[in-house]
């Protein structure tokens, strides 16, 4: 994991997502990319007559003001000693992101961005989505990934073990209809290949499965919960709600390590 994207902007949980990528870069010798973009659809309107134009002067202001801000993330991260490039763009942001990630190692974003869930769908790189809230601590001491033998979560578990290398504790955790099914051994030998050590958990599922698996994440105090997403349909999550999209929405949720 030694090429980390992140892309800078005024959001909520712009500087904590920066920060974090800046620490992982440090900590792995590794490479940064800030993506500072400036969507051009934001400034195309619509006339009366259903006419489309573009708002030039509004348009030019936005560039200068991310001009200005890229060049001051450029002085301050120079100030950190680490290999970095600032790249601008102006596509719409998930399309940025998944643009620039093509040759990344990691993705880092905020959880209230709205960015995660979209851009784990449309890019095979892993998505760490963090919450606004909270600063987090590298490196990572304490994670669960949530397991259900399933492509996605297969994919999100090869996608976490830089991340996973760093941990005291790592817990394998199934949510089943019932008790005394069979342990994830394919996860646990796969873990113990790459030198992690990881106890598996099994939940009888008591209210709904991100609910269940909610409750045995905040009892293991996991700084990160590793999960692939969007293991039924997308539309199927937004209809009747499911596990990515519930852990997306919870605030006191720790970060998030997601892939597609």
């Amino acid at each position: 994991m030694r090429s980390i994207l992140v892309m800078a902007d005024h959001k909520p949980g712009s500087e904590a997502c920066l920060e974090a990528a800046i620490e992982l870069a440090r900590q792995r010798d590794g490479h940064l990319t800030v993506l500072v973009d400036t969507p051009f659809s934001r400034f195309i309107a619509t006339d009366p007559m259903g006419g489309n134009y573009i708002l030039a002067e509004a348009l030019d202001k936005a560039r200068k003001e991310d001009d200005a801000f890229a060049a001051a993330i450029e002085e301050r991260i120079a100030r950190s000693g680490i290999p970095f490039d600032v790249v601008r763009s102006e596509d719409d942001q998930v399309s940025a992101l998944a643009a620039a990630a093509r040759l990344s190692d990691l993705v880092v974003v905020s959880r209230s961005s709205g960015q995660a869930g979209e851009l784990a769908l449309v890019s095979r790189t892993p998505v760490l989505a963090l919450p606004d809230a909270s600063h987090l601590a590298l490196p990572i001491r304490r994670a669960c990934v949530a397991w259900d033998g399933g492509e996605q979560a297969a994919a999100a578990l090869r996608g976490a073990v830089p991340l996973l290398k760093t941990c005291e504790l790592v817990k394998v955790i199934s949510v089943t209809e019932k008790a005394g099914g069979f342990p994830a051994t394919d996860a646990l030998r796969y873990l113990s290949r790459h030198g992690i050590h990881a106890d598996y958990e099994e939940y009888e599922r008591q209210a709904s499965t991100e609910e269940t698996l909610a409750i045995a994440v905040t009892q293991s105090h996991a700084e990160l919960l590793v999960m692939g997403a969007y293991g039924k349909s997308r539309m199927r999550e937004f209809l009747f709600g499911g596990v990515t999209a519930y852990f997306l929405k919870e605030a006191t949720a720790p970060a998030l390590l997601l892939q597609h």
